[in-house]
């Protein structure tokens, strides 16, 4: 999640936290309370397409964005939002965000994507990864290129103009040293380290 922030992701407070025992517990402001007892409207994308929890993988990304397209107040905002996430996630082995993962939220009379939330390395604790996404783009989960996340989903589907996709390409590339320095002062093990350095290493050499 602090990685996430720092590739400029909008992402709750969060942090951990030691017990009386010593050991560690993950915490996460909520996002959809404000005031002493009210709440947001919130809803995530299983929700919106009428999917349960048993069909959240079962969806691809270019439906996703029509969801956005549907019910956001302005979708081109969202979806360059949308796919600055989805290339996060690609490069730091996130293959789990399935439909749940991301939500939608009414907030000042606009519908809008919620803040960033299991912002995580979830392939490093698979032991042998086959799927690099949750849904399928262009028709697969993996062996995805450069050309498939930029022109195909970013530009083709998403219809974000150069601009937007360069600015996010160039975010990418530089924040390439600071998330690797953030993985080696992380808790993880030192194995998980060096697998989570060569993913990463690995997704970035696609572009």
């Amino acid at each position: 999640m602090r990685m996430a922030k720092f590739f400029g992701i909008n992402v709750p407070l969060h942090g951990l936290v030691y017990g009386k025992d010593n050991s560690k517990s993950y915490f996460i402001k909520r996002f959809d309370r404000y005031g002493k007892n009210k709440k947001y409207a919130i809803e995530d994308f299983a929700q919106l397409t009428g999917s349960s929890r048993d069909t959240k993988y079962n969806f691809t990304m270019e439906k996703v964005v029509k969801v956005i397209d549907e019910y956001c107040t302005f979708p081109s905002v969202e979806k360059a939002e949308f796919f600055k996430r989805i290339i996060f996630c690609f490069i730091t082995g996130n293959e789990d965000m399935h439909l749940k993962n991301f939500s939608l939220m009414t907030k000042s009379g606009q519908v809008r994507l919620t803040p960033g939330y299991d912002l995580l390395n979830s392939s490093i604790a698979i032991k042998n990864p086959q799927e690099e996404m949750a849904l399928t783009l262009k028709g697969k989960k993996s062996n995805f290129k450069s050309s498939d996340l930029i022109d195909y989903f970013g530009k083709e589907r998403l219809h974000l103009s150069d601009k937007v996709i360069d600015f996010t390409i160039r975010k990418m590339f530089g924040s390439t040293q600071k998330l690797n320095e953030l993985i080696e002062v992380s808790f993880l093990s030192s194995d998980m380290k060096e697998k989570y350095i060569r993913l990463l290493t690995e997704r970035l050499s696609r572009f």
